[in-house]
């Protein structure tokens, strides 16, 4: 089987902490903020690339029903895959926002071979490894700083 990836779902207790870091530090563009701000939608997204976003659930959605723990309990980590040229200006926003790198850069298989990756955390300590590949494929490269 063959698919791509719709979206994720990540629970945050700080929401604007969350939100000034994946659009400003991350760069990646919101989606529905306004609209959750104005209460007419009950969480905000982020965009990837134009078939995929992650989802920014606010506390009073994941302590509802039988989720009760936060994300990062099951999500180890998630991978951002961008140009080497989008992977430098994130490693700069990363320095010039006092956030860690808890590792690399190193060489790191993944799903379009080997790749240089790092991995540092956001604001609720949810993993994520940044990437880039020395083989151009710029369809399906995030929206990062886009």
């Amino acid at each position: 089987m063959q698919c791509t990836m719709d979206h994720i779902v990540l629970n945050m207790d700080n929401e604007e902490t969350m939100i000034a870091f994946y659009t400003g530090v991350l760069m990646l563009a919101p989606e529905r903020l306004q609209e959750y701000r104005a209460g007419k939608v009950p969480f905000p997204s982020v965009r990837l690339n134009s078939e995929t976003i992650i989802d920014l659930f606010p506390k009073q959605m994941w302590q509802k029903g039988a989720v009760k723990s936060k994300g990062w309990y099951n999500l180890n980590h998630f991978c951002l895959v961008m140009s080497k040229e989008t992977w430098e200006e994130l490693n700069q926003r990363l320095a010039s926002n006092a956030i860690k790198i808890e590792e690399g850069p190193s060489q790191r298989w993944g799903a379009r071979g080997t790749g240089t990756s790092l991995y540092f955390r956001d604001p609720e300590g949810n993993l994520i490894e940044a990437r880039y590949y020395e083989k151009k494929n710029t369809s399906e490269t995030c929206l990062l700083g886009s």
